[in-house]
Formats: C-alpha cells, sequence, structure tokens
C-alpha cells in the first residue's frame, strides 16, 4: 500500500512537472513577444515596456524565467492579471466557491440520476429498460450548451420557475435555486453515461453464479440485489463516477458562461479571450491538479467497495 500510494504521488508530481512546463510555455511558444500579449494592444513608452519586461523577467534566460515562476506558484503567487489588475490567487479563491458549489450540486444530481436510472433499467427489462435506454441516449448526445438553452427557454423564459442566467444571490439555499438549470445542464450528459455504465455492470452481475445460487436457496431478490448485485457492480461505477467528477470540473466552462455564473470555468473563457496568460496558466494547472487527484482518489476507494479489486488493477485470487 505504501509502495503504491508513493508511486502514485511520485507519477502526480510527474504529471504536475510537465503541466507547468506547457502551461508556462504557451505563452512562449505564441507568435509575437509576450510583452505584446502583456499590454493588451495599449500603447506604451520604451519605458513602460523596459519595466514590464524587468518585472515578468523577459530578459531573463527561458529555464530561469520557469524557475521563478514556479518558485512563485509554489508559494501561492500566480502573479496578478492584465485584465482585471488583480492578484491572480486571490481572483481565483473569490471565483472557486461557486464554481465548487455548482460541482457539487452537479455530481449529486450525476450520482442520483445516474446510478438510479441505472439500477432501474438493469432490474426492469422490457419498456423501463428501453425508455430508460432512449432517454440516456437522448441526455449523453446532447452538448451541455443546447441542454442549457432549453432548460432557460422551458423553466425560466416559460414556465417561470427558475430564474434566468446572472445574479448573485446571498444564502446557500438561494444559491443552490439559482444553480439548478446549470447543475441539471452540466449534470445531464454525464448522468447519461452513468446509468448506461451503472445497467451494464447491473446486468453483469445478475448473470453471476453466485446470484443464481443466492435465488435457488430462496433468499429475497431484494437482499440478493442488495448484498450480491449492488455491491459488486460499484467497482466500476465508482471508477468511472470518479472520472467523471473530474470531468465535471473541465466542463464548467460552457455551462457557466451560458448562464453568468461567476466561477473559474467563465473566468477561464474570459480570460482566454482577453488573452489574460497568467489567469489562464494559473486555472489551467489547478484543473490538471484537481482531474488527477480526483483519479488517485477513485483508484484508493474503488477496492474498499469492491474487494476483488487490487490496488494495481487486477482481481484478487
Amino acid at each position: 500500500m505504501t509502495r503504491y500510494l508513493a508511486g502514485r504521488l511520485l507519477g502526480l508530481v510527474a504529471v504536475l512537472f510537465v503541466t507547468s512546463v506547457v502551461v508556462f510555455g504557451a505563452l512562449h511558444l505564441a507568435p509575437g513577444d509576450p510583452v505584446t500579449f502583456l499590454l493588451h494592444g495599449r500603447p506604451a513608452t520604451p519605458e513602460a515596456v523596459a519595466a514590464l519586461r524587468t518585472q515578468h523577467h523577459l530578459d531573463d534566460p527561458l529555464a530561469v524565467q520557469y524557475a521563478k515562476w514556479l518558485g512563485g506558484v509554489l508559494r501561492g503567487d500566480f502573479g496578478s492579471s492584465a485584465q482585471f489588475h488583480q492578484d491572480v490567487a486571490g481572483l481565483i479563491a473569490s471565483r472557486l466557491p461557486g464554481t465548487a458549489l455548482l460541482v457539487a450540486y452537479a455530481a449529486l444530481l450525476v450520482a442520483l440520476l445516474g446510478v438510479g436510472s441505472g439500477i432501474l433499467a438493469a432490474l426492469r427489462p422490457g419498456p423501463v429498460d428501453r425508455t430508460v435506454l432512449i432517454g440516456t441516449g437522448v441526455a449523453t448526445a446532447t452538448p451541455s450548451f443546447v441542454t442549457a438553452i432549453a432548460l432557460v427557454s422551458l423553466f425560466s423564459v416559460r414556465l417561470g420557475w427558475f430564474p434566468g442566467p446572472g445574479g448573485t444571490p446571498a444564502g446557500l439555499s438561494q444559491q443552490l435555486y439559482h444553480l439548478t438549470l446549470p447543475a441539471f445542464a452540466l449534470a445531464l450528459t454525464f448522468a447519461g453515461l452513468l446509468a448506461r455504465v451503472t445497467r451494464s455492470a447491473m446486468l453483469d452481475e445478475l448473470g453471476r453464479e453466485h446470484v443464481e445460487v443466492a435465488r435457488a436457496r430462496g433468499v429475497a431478490e431484494r437482499t440478493v440485489v442488495r448484498r450480491h448485485v449492488l455491491r459488486n457492480a460499484m467497482g466500476p461505477v465508482v471508477t468511472v463516477g470518479g472520472t467523471m467528477l473530474a470531468g465535471l470540473l473541465i466542463s464548467t466552462s460552457i455551462v457557466e458562461t451560458a448562464f453568468d455564473v461567476p466561477g473559474l470555468g467563465s473566468l477561464l473563457v474570459a480570460s482566454v479571450t482577453a488573452q489574460d496568460f497568467a489567469v489562464v496558466q494559473a486555472i489551467t494547472l489547478l484543473s490538471v491538479a484537481a482531474f488527477v487527484l480526483v483519479n488517485l482518489a477513485v483508484d484508493l476507494l474503488a477496492p474498499l467497495i469492491d474487494p476483488r479489486l487490487s490496488l494495481h488493477g487486477e482481481g484478487s485470487s
């Protein structure tokens, strides 16, 4: 266990190191002088340009620039935003709660809708199963921005049940109310995928020999499903669900932009448009770190849910 965890942590460090190199190099690989992007087309005197180059260490060798930037990142200093004229770390900290709440809300919906409908489809073959398959097929094939437009048109404009895009209400209950449509828009595609994975895992377990033996011994169907089917089926569901949780983090930009949610996703889109590289670098690096950490947590959690799995991804003998 210790050796495995140490190896995964070393892999995490390696991935973050490579990501930091790519993220840092993006500014210098882009055509043109980096000062041009930092100025955003504003006129500047030669003295101002020289000061800007000194501030960002642009006259130093590239390796020295990277070392200074990485040292700042390790201290929590991601630089300053040229667009918002604000410290990047503080800017991200102010936007992080909105994104975290949206992702948590969407993850809950994915778990409830995906796992619930997948179990229902596996246990109710026939019309129910076909209905779930059709519904999940539509959900997985519909892009998030199309879902967002449809939800706003129906539930906000026509029915008036939920508020439209914009607004930052105070209080957790009001925030959840305003985030309901964005959370559904973000969750539906992932819920459809998880439902199909759950259905497949459940059907695989329902056909196992030990399930047939339990039924032959007169064990109640509910007990068979709970003890012999559902628990064993949760291994692949948790693994895929963890990957989807990381995918939710990456997918927030479209939904936050569509619903004008002041989170990291909308901040990333605005920063890319404005060529605010300091913010783009910081959010990209943090997103990769979150993605890798979530996958590590899933790998450690899966054997606890299904003892047949080992930490090396092999079935136990």
